[in-house]
């Protein structure tokens, strides 16, 4: 039987923040993998080394745990 992680991380917005919710609550926005770590710290979370490449803790969506960064826009034609 598979369960969702605890922490889910979403892709980064514009401002390069990245919203993050734990056991389906937001928690805040993180600007670094040090932000997302003080939030898995303040849920009572394990938060060891190992713990942002364990995919039963913590969810990336869209990128992972080293990309911050929003995407860049396409690029469009002048008109």
């Amino acid at each position: 039987m598979s369960t969702r992680p605890p922490v889910v991380v979403l892709p980064p917005a514009s401002d390069g923040g990245r919203q993050v919710t734990i056991r389906g609550e937001p928690t805040g926005t993180a600007y670094n993998l040090f932000d997302v770590m003080d939030l898995v710290h303040r849920a009572g979370l394990p938060g060891k080394d190992r713990a942002v490449d364990d995919p039963e803790l913590i969810e990336w969506r869209g990128g992972g745990p080293y990309d911050w960064n929003a995407p860049e826009p396409p690029d469009t034609p002048d008109e």
